[in-house]
């Protein structure tokens, strides 16, 4: 057993590592009665994210549009696939007023795949950050979204919101992907940050471990989102949503995380957040600034 990995026998326990307590404190707890009172959707919840206590603790809460049934068939996501519903195009503002009725300081915004929409679902983006931002002046913003098939225009209207942080998730390193995310590609998703990045945005990208992927494939993937300006990465566990998707091949260690982030600190990253329970939206308060 190498400190880098610990690789699976058929059936494991988590590791101690891997192991959260149940959220508690005043502001989870106060949150927690909001979202259950006004039936609130946050991905925090519904996506029983192990850091939600601490999270929410820090006024930070991630919100999904445009539905929960995504186009496409990522090997790795609990999102059901298939057919969209139709748009809501009240979505917006009732995103803003959750955010309004919870407090929140800064607000994780992401939504599934919506190939299906002309405009990949950009307009209702854009909305979706206008409409927080007249009812929360204050509250900070990151989007976190799809590749949009790589379309400028439909990226343009989000860099025109302005949004604190533009977030991008590679998902995995370039050999993996066609398994892992089937129907989107490692240089597309490349080129999205790239443009982020050259129009002014900070951008931010996570990567998930323990999938079968290499400590030098790892490594490489860090260099290309470094090559296109990266500025801030996320780098945490795989955890199989159910029997039907992508089977864990190995428990990464703490020590193999650490050795990540100061290796991504030394390539110049602004911030690297990168641990067993590390998901995309963690201390995303402290990326906006």
């Amino acid at each position: 057993m190498s400190e880098k990995s610990v690789v699976l026998p058929e059936r494991v326990k988590k590791p101690k590592w891997l192991r959260v307590k149940l959220p508690v404190g005043k502001k989870y707890t106060e949150l927690r009665g909001l979202v259950d009172k006004y039936k609130l959707n946050t991905i925090c919840a519904s996506g029983s994210c192990p850091n939600m206590g601490e999270c929410w603790g820090e006024g930070t809460a991630t919100f999904m549009i445009l539905g929960n049934i995504c186009t496409r068939s990522c090997g790795f996501c609990g999102v059901k696939t298939g057919r969209p519903e139709t748009v809501e195009w009240d979505e917006p503002e009732k995103v803003a007023q959750s955010i309004k009725i919870m407090s929140i300081k800064h607000a994780v915004i992401t939504s599934v795949d919506r190939d299906d929409l002309k405009d990949g679902g950009s307009i209702i983006w854009a909305e979706t950050v206008q409409a927080i931002r007249r009812a929360n002046p204050t509250t900070t913003l990151e989007t976190l979204i799809p590749d949009f098939q790589g379309n400028t225009k439909q990226l343009d209207r989000i860099i025109a919101e302005h949004p604190e942080v533009v977030s991008h998730n590679m998902e995995t390193v370039r050999r993996l992907t066609r398994e892992v995310r089937i129907q989107a590609k490692y240089d597309r998703s490349l080129g999205v940050l790239k443009y982020l990045k050259e129009n002014g945005m900070r951008t931010k990208s996570g990567i998930m471990l323990g999938l079968g992927e290499k400590e030098e494939e790892v490594i490489q993937t860090m260099k290309d989102l470094r090559e296109v300006g990266l500025d801030v990465i996320t780098i945490g566990q795989y955890l199989q949503p159910s029997k039907k998707h992508l089977p864990l091949k190995e428990f990464i260690t703490p020590e193999q995380f650490k050795k990540y982030e100061t290796l991504g600190l030394e390539m110049g990253f602004m911030y690297v957040e990168s641990g067993p329970l590390v998901r995309s939206s963690y201390k995303a308060h402290k990326h906006a600034n």
